[in-house]
């Protein structure tokens, strides 16, 4: 059976370097859990819900719930998305686990699986305790107004571009060689 932490990076880790390299990865996607549900915590005591504090001319800080996906995605969907989306968010932890633990030693690919891996889980905190997600950062430009998101949302989306750049160079190494 050929060993899964063989890949494309080049020859198989030691068992205990790799599980070192995940410990780091999981301890820097607890950090971004920790800051997401801090912040949550913070906004949900500070401010009543709608309530609107500006900040900057296009940014304000507002406490919004969101019981759907992204931009509020299925947030009328009576319920069931709240075990949808924390399944989901449960299946893709799991995926995310395996693929930080087989590429361990390729660090701009798990700096991008952790971010997604701390931002899913603390999105998933908050469906699990609350019912939905607890959002606060509120971007708007001349009556347009970008749907307000969370410090998970940004390790998210983060994520997903260091994904984008990791396969980016991924690729120009693979023409060059």
């Amino acid at each position: 059976m050929p060993d899964p932490g063989a890949g494309p990076a080049g020859p198989s880790l030691p068992r205990a370097v790799r599980l070192r390299l995940l410990a780091g990865w999981l301890g820097w996607a607890l950090v971004l859990i920790l800051l997401d549900q801090a912040t949550k915590v913070w906004v949900v005591g500070a401010l009543g819900y709608g309530q609107r504090v500006p900040v900057l001319p296009v940014f304000d800080l507002t406490l919004l719930y969101n019981t759907g996906a992204a931009f509020s995605f299925l947030a009328d969907g009576g319920g069931a998305q709240r075990w949808v989306f924390t399944g989901i968010a449960g299946v893709a932890a799991l995926l995310i686990l395996r693929w930080l633990y087989t590429h361990a030693a390729e660090r701009l690919l798990c700096a991008a699986l952790a971010c997604i891996l701390g931002g899913a889980l603390g999105n998933a905190i908050d469906r699990l305790l609350h019912g939905h997600v607890v959002d606060f950062l509120l971007f708007y430009w001349r009556g347009w107004y970008f749907p307000a998101f969370n410090l998970a949302d940004v390790a998210i989306t983060c994520g997903a571009a260091l994904l984008i750049l990791d396969e980016i160079l991924r690729a120009r190494r693979a023409r060059s060689s």
